[in-house]
């Protein structure tokens, strides 16, 4: 992807950024309101850059198998991702059609399938991962490391606690 074929990222100015709130609302309530934005604005522009034919659900489910590195079922995937079984057999379809992943029997029980990631799906989360390099960059530079560095600790603890509550 060439740099007039990407996205830019511009710095908003403080008069442009209203707080995700009203005032009085408990604190909590407008940070999660903050992630919920932010989450939304990220997956819009990671859309934008994935490979053709990849989804924002598709690449979630290869970074999910990916990250954890193991098999899951559909229905651990659709829990993980919280979704319809019928919604994450549809996306895993649609992976296994690209010839991403495969469904292997579970050593345990051989009438459960697994979903697996195959080389070619960790090429391709590699590829979306270095598509969207140049926009990291450039968030990474507007916010600066320091920053990055003290919100990522905490952003995971949120998210292992939110996890934790499903």
């Amino acid at each position: 992807m060439t740099g007039k074929d990407a996205p830019s990222v511009q710095k908003p100015s403080q008069k442009e950024a209203a707080p995700a709130g009203l005032p009085g609302d408990p604190r909590a309530f407008a940070v999660m309101t903050e992630i919920s934005i932010i989450a939304h604005l990220a997956d819009n522009l990671f859309a934008r850059v994935l490979p053709d034919g990849m989804t924002v659900a598709q690449f979630g489910v290869l970074n999910h198998l990916l990250r954890l590195k193991k098999e899951e079922t559909i229905g651990e995937l659709a829990s993980a991702h919280q979704v319809s079984q019928p919604t994450m057999s549809s996306t895993v379809r649609k992976l296994e059609d690209k010839k991403l992943v495969r469904l292997v029997p579970d050593a345990g029980d051989r009438r459960v399938k697994r979903v697996a990631v195959t080389k070619a799906g960790e090429a391709m989360r590699r590829e979306a991962v270095a598509r969207m390099r140049p926009l990291a960059g450039e968030l990474l530079g507007q916010i600066g490391e320091e920053d990055w560095a003290l919100i990522h600790p905490v952003l995971t603890r949120l998210r292992v606690l939110l996890d934790q509550a499903r």
